[in-house]
């Protein structure tokens, strides 16, 4: 049977958000003129970095050494992040359509035109953590950790301890900095991508091996409406309180990862203001006297100085950071525990909710009749701070479903069971096949490895008179939008929106027959809540057709002058036809994948070359292992995204 590719980042998540604080205005859309200014003018850049969802993974945790802007027309690149000494791991899992925000710069002003992401490569640096309950057909054992010798980091330089990976970004258009404008970069880690883990299972007798693979999954992204980013929750310790007491100052902390028990913080040099939301009010939560109150200026919290703290925060057009939620304790792990992660179980008999965390066992929570559920929408600072729902009616009729990205606050850390005081959802996902696609609607079934997590859901297009961002020139989107994945800057949006996905997602002719059959047509949709289309439930703001995921298949016919071939499979009875696509800017990526003396190694074929071509031409004799991930066409074939050729020892089916 198929299964869809790993969940992928949306709407620019999976991102090192570059964005320079100041006023308004957007990045440039072309190619400009180095600017020459005197070196003391800087602009701010704040680094975040985030990424998607996958349901294989707990933990996918990298370590980023440093990030680096260079200049357009030459000169030295400019470091604008460097880790602190003590290298935190920035769990990737973790940022399903959320930001990281790990520190701020200032920056000569001036034109960039791409980054260099330092990742540490030495054997442990990237850890891999099952989740307690991954696909089913996925190999890995739940819950389980990776041993560091069956992970193999590709495209390392140096030599150990010191092992890096650089990986250079382009932009998709230049990064200018200056004084007074307000410009966001976005330079994704695509857990989606399906050569930035790669498993090897060796057909004969043999160790599995995990190649991490950097060369493709990272890439540029533009975010032209930096406010409704969603923030994952800050962590740091209070240093002061502003004279005026409308900001408190934070020095950023990271968690311990892998967590410990009890949680230690590891401190960074980044210095960050965090202003009290003076028109809605701020929840300020007293974990130790578990009290809470609102607030709109610190002027009654003065006892928060040396206090740690953990903060849910939205940007504002201006760059300036705002506080939603607050929760402050003498004590780091008292703030830290707090069930983060994506829900994997919902019992609505029982009112507990299990949560998968980065150790890769599920975490369970009671929902009471006090709990209070929020939804976060930074772009507005009243619902961002108003609950949707309290109790434990939200639990059922799949308003709360397995694949949602929470972060939750427990009445005593210290309980069990714990017991949620509030639930953050910070990402409403709905995903799997899709099914009678209308003008008002369309449907999601979802088959998971635990039946009793299945659902259908049926979900309603937002209003299109609802704001919905911008699209990558800058201009305001209302109503539905969507786009094909492999796409990911080119919108649907528009009169025509909802039309235009109909025709698109309205049936497949690309079938396998026998046991196999029809491949379908996925989706992943990101939903918001009361909106006119569907008052006092989820509606589809944004949705993503995603490539379907094949079994491992054999090279039928050779490719041709057509840049098609076709692929059969075991229990299968039909080929089926893959149509690559060579032209530059929409080319199928293509990557093979060598394993030889117990050596993965993975090498992107640039097929837009006509060096790149022949090479995939050779490569793809009859017979060949293929891996393909692509998208059914109406015309019958399979729109290959990804293609991964093997050579070498030959994988398990």
């Amino acid at each position: 049977m198929f299964t869809k590719a790993t969940n992928v980042l949306l709407l620019g998540a999976a991102t090192a958000l570059l964005a320079a604080c100041g006023g308004g205005g957007g990045g440039s859309s072309g190619t400009t003129a180095p600017v020459s200014t005197p070196q003391s003018q800087n602009g701010n850049v704040s680094m975040i970095v985030s990424d998607a969802s996958t349901e294989d993974w707990a933990t996918i945790g990298v370590k980023v050494l440093s990030i680096a802007l260079v200049p357009e027309g030459g000169g030295g690149n400019v470091t604008v992040y460097t880790a602190p000494a003590t290298v935190p791991t920035i769990n990737l899992v973790m940022l399903d359509q959320l930001g990281e925000l790990i520190g701020n710069a200032s920056v000569p002003v001036g034109t960039y035109t791409s980054a260099v992401l330092t990742i540490s490569g030495n054997p442990g640096d990237v850890s891999l953590a099952v989740a307690s309950d991954p696909e089913a057909g996925f190999t890995g054992t739940p819950g389980a950790l990776i041993p560091s010798a069956q992970i193999q980091i590709q495209h390392t330089q140096g030599t150990a301890p010191n092992l890096t990976v650089p990986v250079s970004v382009k932009f998709v258009s230049p990064l200018v900095v200056s004084a007074t404008a307000n410009n966001q970069l976005d330079l994704e880690f695509d857990l989606g991508h399906p050569a930035f883990i790669v498993q090897h299972v060796p057909a004969a007798t043999g160790t599995t091996i995990w190649a991490v693979n950097f060369d493709g999954p990272v890439h540029h992204h533009p975010r032209p409406d930096i406010d409704r980013l969603v923030l994952r929750h800050l962590y740091g310790d209070v240093t002061a309180i502003a004279s005026d007491n409308s900001s408190i100052t934070i020095i950023k902390e990271f968690p311990t990862e892998p967590a410990v028990s009890p949680e230690t913080a590891i401190a960074s040099t980044q210095s960050l203001q965090i202003l009290a939301d003076s028109t809605n009010g701020t929840i300020f939560y007293d974990v130790d006297a578990k009290t809470s109150s609102v607030i709109k200026d610190f002027s009654s919290e003065s006892s928060v100085v040396g206090k740690y703290v953990r903060v849910a925060a939205r940007y504002q057009q201006d760059g300036t950071l705002v506080a939603t939620r607050i929760w402050a304790s003498a004590t780091f792990n008292s703030v830290w525990v707090s069930p983060e992660g994506h829900v994997v179980h919902v019992n609505p008999n029982t009112d507990v909710i299990a949560v998968d965390s980065e150790s890769g066992r599920p975490v369970d929570l009671t929902v009471n009749a006090n709990t209070q559920f929020f939804f976060r929408q930074p772009q507005n600072g009243l619902a961002d701070a108003t609950p949707i729902a309290t109790g434990t009616g939200f639990l059922t009729s799949h308003d709360l479903v397995r694949g949602f990205k929470i972060h939750a606050s427990v009445v005593d850390p210290l309980a069990s069971p714990l017991v949620a005081q509030t639930i953050d959802i910070e990402t409403a996902r709905y995903d799997g096949t899709i099914s009678a696609p209308g003008s008002t609607s369309f449907t999601y079934s979802r088959v998971f490895r635990t039946a009793s997590d299945d659902y259908t859901y049926v979900l309603d297009y937002i209003s299109g008179a609802t704001a919905n961002g911008d699209d990558p020139s800058g201009k305001a989107i209302t109503g539905y939008k969507w786009w094909n994945f492999a796409y990911p800057t080119v919108l649907d949006d528009g009169t025509n929106a909802i039309g235009d996905f109909v025709t698109a997602t309205n049936g497949t002719s690309v079938n396998f027959g026998g046991t196999l059959g029809a491949v379908p047509v996925y989706g992943v949709s990101y939903t918001v809540w009361n909106d006119p289309a569907n008052p006092d439930g989820w509606a589809a703001a944004a949705s993503a057709l995603m490539p379907s995921t094949l079994p491992l298949s054999q090279v039928a016919t050779v490719l041709g002058s057509n840049d098609q071939f076709t692929i059969t499979a075991a229990g299968g009875t039909t080929a089926v036809t893959v149509a690559v696509n060579a032209t530059s800017g929409s080319a199928t990526l293509v990557y093979q994948v060598d394993r030889t003396n117990g050596v993965v190694t993975v090498s992107s074929i640039d097929i837009t070359t006509q060096a790149g071509l022949t090479t995939l031409t050779n490569g793809l004799a009859a017979g060949t292992p293929v891996k393909v991930y692509g998208i059914p066409a109406v015309a019958g074939n399979l729109r290959a995204y990804v293609l991964i050729y093997y050579t070498g020892d030959a994988p398990a089916q």
